[in-house]
């Protein structure tokens, strides 16, 4: 039944994208394959890359694929990418897409996937990781999984895992803590997010990000989730006061292939590629820890702010009281209601990969 579900599904996208799509899949289609007896040839690849306009995406994935990766195959190979979102293709639809090999080579929000396969939410869900180093653990124990997830049910061969920086909480009014969120509006951008925030006796507002200050402004919210130093970008160092370490959760995505266009590659391709992907991921994750560190500065107004607009702002340290808020709304709140949304199979998949590292064994229903 499942794989009827994904079937049917896989149609009923491609039948609402067809015509939005023509023009972007004769792009990203692989383009041209040695044929027998043409091992030199060259080989033309179209990437959709990551969200356009933020920094994954301008100096780190786009500058990866059209430089260095002719670089490391020694011009084999010549890639062309464009963001997902400026390419007619919605983040919902890259799983679909990518399964069909309509988009053979692609990145995928975790976040955005877990819409309909919610066991992709598990690596980034809200309160999990408090900072980059629980996050590379997570990373590490779940990609074992991640990569049975995409091979098994999308035929996806899984390439690198990306991060964008820690999403936290700033609030125009003075906060010491989660504790202090009962009562106000906080812009939210997940489900799990929300489900987080009423936990907390706050109330959840979706707003889009682009619209975070006027609604600061307008007293709409109280608090906004965001991330530390694109927040500064927005100008929410003076339109808040207050803003906390502690990341909700961070904005993890994948970047994969499908698994025809990637036995298409001659294997020399396919290790070059893969010894450069593995590189990037590590940049990636770098920047996303780096960018993290200067929103902080930049906000609070100190001399390690490089390219936001230095701030009065209070940033708050994690606190012990917090470390338990956050472990017992993981346990109690996030874990449940994922697993209501992921199945009883989600069960088995904490336990084995997570359970010891985090201290909370999911009992079965």
């Amino acid at each position: 039944m499942f794989a009827f579900d994904i079937a049917m599904k896989s149609r009923s996208i491609m039948a609402r994208t067809r015509s939005m799509l023509l023009p972007f899949i004769g792009a990203v289609l692989l383009g041209v394959v040695p044929a027998a007896g043409e091992e030199t040839a060259p080989i033309h690849l179209r990437i959709a890359g990551g969200l356009g306009g933020v920094t994954q995406y301008m100096q780190y994935e786009a500058p990866f694929w059209t430089t260095e990766v002719p670089r490391l195959t020694n011009g084999r190979v010549q890639a062309a990418i464009a963001p997902f979102d400026r390419s007619g293709i919605r983040g919902s639809d890259m799983l679909g897409l990518m399964r069909l090999g309509v988009v053979p080579f692609g990145t995928v929000s975790l976040s955005v996937a877990a819409g309909d396969e919610p066991e992709l939410g598990a690596m980034d869900l809200p309160a999990l990781n408090p900072d980059i180093a629980t996050l590379r653990q997570s990373r590490d124990l779940l990609r074992p999984r991640l990569e049975i997830v995409l091979r098994d049910r999308y035929s996806i061969k899984l390439l690198a895992i990306y991060t964008y920086p820690a999403q936290v909480l700033f609030c125009r009014e003075p906060f010491k803590g989660l504790a202090d969120l009962a009562g106000r509006r906080v812009r939210v951008s997940s489900v799990g997010q929300s489900e987080m925030i009423e936990a907390l006796n706050a109330v959840p507002v979706v707003i889009p990000f682009a619209q975070i200050p006027n609604a600061l402004r307008d007293h709409t919210v109280e608090c906004a989730i965001t991330g530390s130093l694109s927040g500064n970008a927005l100008g929410l160092q003076s339109l808040t006061s207050a803003m906390s370490r502690q990341a909700i959760s961070w904005g993890v995505s994948f970047f994969g292939a499908n698994l025809g266009a990637w036995a298409a590659l001659p294997s020399e391709v396919r290790s070059q590629l893969q010894q450069g992907l593995t590189a990037l991921e590590g940049e990636i994750w770098q920047a996303a820890e780096r960018e993290t560190e200067e929103g902080f500065a930049c906000n609070a107004g100190l001399p390690q702010c490089i390219r936001g607009e230095a701030g009065r702002m209070i940033v708050l340290n994690d606190t012990p009281l917090d470390q338990r808020r956050r472990r017992q709304l993981l346990r109690d709140v996030v874990l449940p209601r994922w697993i209501e949304r992921c199945g009883e199979d989600c069960i088995t998949v904490w336990n084995r990969y997570m359970a010891v590292a985090r201290g909370i064994i999911v009992a079965a229903n």
